[in-house]
């Protein structure tokens, strides 16, 4: 290779480094302008350990901040126990969650039910069942009257869920099954209730064709367009107050970042790291960017 070869990819990859760093949300000088949340309850639902590392890893670096003032958790439906390695992937996803921001172990909770939630690409679960665990884990109490026999308010333990879209990312079964199930519950949790909001958010990450799904990093401007003409079209700001939800949000994770949410899969779930993640670590767009939209209950 001669001198004229190296110095044109020293000078592109400085160039896709230079283009990263300004369209980070969480560490460029344009960071301030982008949406968040500040001071919530946050669930992220999956399907199974390692989804939180390959497809939602900039989300819960972002909203793990301190300085958000959020507490996340991560409830899991599966063990991933398909090939039998279910007790080794529980605690893989707890070590990857803390590597990701979670606060603590506990915060971290693996459902193990092979019955009503195998972990399998043909199974798809139930939005029943899925809507009633979440009712169990989130709103436990039965409905009350208010004065005068009126219906009481919806009550729920989070005020925002975050979850795939009807798309699955990957069109995994169990992963399309968590939309259905959480919409499901959040319009039962509002059943019978008018004149009532819904106390839970829910956040969909939305699923890209193939080509976008592997431009890394380099997907980030198409997605900030298309970020801000959905909120010009729909009347809503860049920037939200602390105490209101956007529309939509926006993760881009810094060099850093990525390096830990790499990390969150190399060093924490070893035993699904066959050679094809490698490529999906390296170039998949979900470890680098995350957009998130609010879904209408």
């Amino acid at each position: 290779m001669n001198t004229s070869s190296l110095i044109t990819i020293g000078l592109a990859i400085s160039v896709v480094f230079m283009f990263w760093t300004l369209s980070s949300t969480t560490s460029s000088p344009f960071a301030g302008a982008f949406p968040r949340i500040y001071n919530k309850r946050i669930c992220l639902l999956i399907a199974h350990p390692d989804d939180e590392a390959m497809f939602f890893a900039p989300t819960v670096l972002a909203l793990t901040k301190p300085e958000y003032g959020n507490h996340l958790k991560i409830l899991c439906l599966s063990t991933g126990d398909a090939d039998g390695l279910g007790h080794i992937r529980k605690k893989e996803l707890v070590k990857s969650a803390l590597q990701l921001g979670l606060r603590s172990e506990s915060d971290v909770y693996v459902v193990d039910d092979p019955t009503r939630f195998p972990d399998s690409m043909s199974a798809h679960w139930t939005e029943h069942d899925v809507a009633s665990l979440l009712a169990s884990a989130f709103a436990p109490e039965p409905t009350k009257k208010a004065g005068g026999g009126k219906t009481a308010a919806p009550t729920a333990t989070i005020d925002v869920l975050v979850t795939f879209d009807q798309g699955g990312i990957s069109n995994h079964p169990n992963h399309r099954s968590l939309y259905h199930g959480a919409l499901h519950f959040l319009r039962t949790l509002v059943k019978d209730k008018s004149g009532y909001n819904c106390p839970v958010t829910l956040y969909t990450l939305t699923t890209t064709n193939l080509v976008r799904k592997y431009a890394g990093v380099l997907d980030a401007p198409f997605t900030m367009v298309r970020g801000a003409l959905s909120s010009i079209a729909s009347g809503s700001g860049a920037r939200s107050a602390r105490d209101q939800l956007p529309s939509r949000l926006l993760f881009v994770s810094s060099v850093n970042e990525w390096l830990t949410a790499q990390s969150a899969m190399v060093k924490a779930h070893q035993s699904q790291m066959v050679w094809f993640r490698w490529g999906w670590i390296t170039i998949g767009r979900y470890m680098a960017v995350n957009d998130l939209r609010r879904e209408k209950i």
